[in-house]
């Protein structure tokens, strides 16, 4: 395994670090005072127009996807250190580069399973950054931690198909730009293969019968930066049998093709938040004084910051060794790999970020610094693609297997 930088992710890594510090970090601000200015707050400030436009310029878009024909072609292991810059802005960076959840994972989905119409029809505006969309798979009534439990059926009328069903934390759903949901759902409900029952759809936003019923918070913010998360009502939505993406009682395992790189690329981003952390609470450290002596050279604060960077290094080593299996050997056999980063790295960027918010005392939970959202996002990523309790369930059980 060698993890140096080839030649061609040194140099995106330095165009992108120059973007950050040229545009990125500046349009933080500006894109809040412009968003209070806005008639609606899931509406996109004009920066981000602005931030999207000079990423193209430079050359800095659709770096996530490995598929040359649709993306950059890079590597999982060349797109982890560029990922991990973004992290430092999630709100603002992920979305100007075009590699922002949940469009990067549908994106994915719809280059490897669908139809070359169905390409044209969302890929390819998704690819320009034209469009917005969504993937509707969890729901309120039951576990979607398990999700052969959704009940939203999809049921076969003809020459269409019918939806029903309640979704909630749908991410991107309340942004206007967003025209396309992939749903999730049950053709085949008593079907004998509990995996065989799903299958996907797509369905335009202006479909009669969609229903946005309320925007959902996470831990009191609204999260507007990724198009906020909303419940969405599916009242016997028709939509062509054409909409069916790959075939019936596909949904579940195309819906494992789709959580493999959207985990890696979450940890990858988690490593520049904690990235993030760290150099806030340092810079807060060195600036402030109590009981007569810097915060720096207070035992405790120097002890978070030392454990922070010994964490950071370890997360971001077993991140590139999965990146580096996934290349070599595939999803599968990157499994305990992929596994083991969504268990560790949330987790552990969360206490980063927990002890970079007490350091900043008041202010760390305030909207005068990124601490406070930095930290939601980190938390909420220890549900989000599977909570941390499926993802040890499974690797345990794989683990015994061997000693069985």
């Amino acid at each position: 395994m060698d993890f140096s930088f080839d030649d061609r992710t040194q140099e995106l890594r330095e165009r992108l670090l120059s973007f950050m510090d040229e545009h990125v970090y500046p349009a933080e601000s500006v894109a809040e005072e412009q968003r209070e200015r806005l008639d609606s707050p899931w509406q996109t400030p004009a920066v981000v127009g602005e931030l999207k436009a000079e990423a193209r310029r430079r050359g800095l878009w659709n770096l996530f996807l490995p598929d040359a024909e649709h993306g950059a072609g890079l590597t999982n292991l060349q797109y982890a250190p560029l990922a991990e810059i973004t992290g430092r802005s999630p709100q603002l960076a992920p979305t100007a580069l075009n590699c922002a959840a949940p469009d990067t994972g549908n994106m994915e989905l719809l280059a490897q399973f669908a139809s070359p119409e169905q390409k044209k029809r969302w890929l390819t505006p998704l690819l320009e950054g034209e469009i917005r969309s969504a993937f509707a798979m969890t729901e309120p009534e039951v576990a979607s931690s398990d999700a052969t439990n959704i009940e939203t059926r999809i049921e076969r009328h003809g020459d269409e198909y019918v939806i029903s069903g309640r979704k909630w934390y749908i991410s991107g759903a309340m942004n206007p730009d967003c025209a396309i949901f992939i749903v999730m759902g049950k053709t085949d409900p008593e079907g004998s293969d509990v995996r065989r029952q799903q299958s996907m759809v797509l369905v335009p936003r202006d479909t009669p019968g969609v229903e946005i019923r309320r925007a959902m918070r996470v831990y009191g913010f609204e999260d507007h930066h990724h198009g906020g998360h909303a419940e969405v009502l599916f009242h016997d939505v028709r939509v062509p049998v054409s909409n069916l993406i790959g075939e019936e009682g596909g949904g579940f395992a195309i819906a494992q093709a789709r959580l493999g790189p959207g985990r890696i690329h979450h940890c990858m981003r988690l490593i520049g938040m904690a990235e993030r952390g760290i150099e806030l609470m340092c810079r807060r450290a060195v600036t402030r004084t109590a009981f007569g002596k810097p915060l720096a050279q207070q035992g405790a604060v120097q002890q978070w910051i030392a454990d922070a960077r010994v964490a950071v290094e370890q997360m971001r080593l077993l991140v590139l060794k999965t990146a580096w299996l996934m290349d070599t050997v595939g999803n599968r056999g990157a499994h305990t790999e992929i596994q083991a980063i969504k268990i560790a790295v949330p987790r552990t960027v969360t206490e980063i970020l927990d002890r970079a918010i007490q350091v900043h005392g008041a202010a760390g939970v305030s909207q005068d610094f990124p601490l406070a959202e930095l930290w939601t996002s980190a938390r909420s990523l220890r549900m989000a693609d599977g909570p941390d309790e499926v993802h040890q369930r499974s690797l345990a059980r794989r683990e015994l297997k061997r000693y069985a």
